[in-house]
């Protein structure tokens, strides 16, 4: 099992920035793949960005050339980079762990607000 707690949401306008981070209970380090994904208002979670062991990386087409997903695995910690931010992009953002433990094994964060308003 692997706890993941998200920070760095808040309330910015459009076109600012924010950045995310998913802090993780245990080494990252082996962890297959780690990912944020959002829910909108009224809508299904989505994949926003996923990043893998050897940090491969793949984008929802709407935040390509905006968000950036890195990790560091000596922090243990997985980051969301996030410019040009638009109101479209208003939604709770979730961290994922992906990984094999015995079994393949899915651990999501209780999620962090993103709120894009002038």
């Amino acid at each position: 099992q692997v706890q993941l707690v998200e920070s760095g949401g808040g309330l910015v306008q459009p076109g600012g920035s924010l950045r995310l981070s998913c802090a993780a209970s245990r080494s990252i380090f082996s962890i297959s793949t780690m990912g944020w994904y959002r829910q909108r208002p009224g809508k299904q979670r989505e994949l926003v960005a996923t990043i893998t062991i050897s940090r491969n990386t793949n984008y929802e087409d709407s935040v390509k050339g905006r968000f950036t997903i890195s990790r560091d695995n000596a922090k243990n910690t997985l980051y969301l980079q996030m410019n040009s931010l638009k109101p479209e992009d208003t939604a709770v953002y979730y961290c994922n762990a992906y990984y094999l433990s015995g079994t393949w094994k899915s651990n999501w964060g209780e999620g962090t607000q993103v709120t894009v308003s002038s």
